[in-house]
């Protein structure tokens, strides 16, 4: 259940962030949803082999070259699905920046409504 609303989750923020910025699109919220699994999938396997193989990079920088390798995760997910568009790298780096920060800050509210 906490995986199909992280889904949710991040599909929602995803959606409204296309409409917010200008460098990324997506079809519809349909595409936001498929989006969000995509890139939950691609999280779960094909990012922690790149974090593997970039931790010399990766300490040398201090760890913000995790926002890279984030960004090379949305521009696999827009490679992926014909109903996603990012302009760039840029675009890429922004977006998963603000859909991490946002992600995060709902989360972290919805896990403190439960305790209440």
């Amino acid at each position: 259940m906490h995986f199909l609303l992280r889904i949710l989750i991040t599909a929602v923020i995803a959606y409204v962030l296309t409409q917010i910025m200008k460098g990324v699109h997506m079809d519809n919220f349909w595409a936001a949803i498929l989006f969000a699994f995509v890139l939950a999938v691609v999280n779960g396997f094909v990012r922690p082999i790149l974090i593997l193989f970039t931790i010399p990079i990766t300490l040398l920088t201090m760890g913000l070259f995790l926002l890279v390798i984030n960004a090379l995760m949305i521009l696999l997910v827009d490679a992926l699905l014909d109903q996603v568009t990012v302009d760039n790298f840029w675009w890429a780096l922004l977006f998963s920046i603000t859909l991490s920060l946002m992600s995060a800050s709902v989360q972290s509210w919805i896990q403190q409504q439960d305790k209440k």
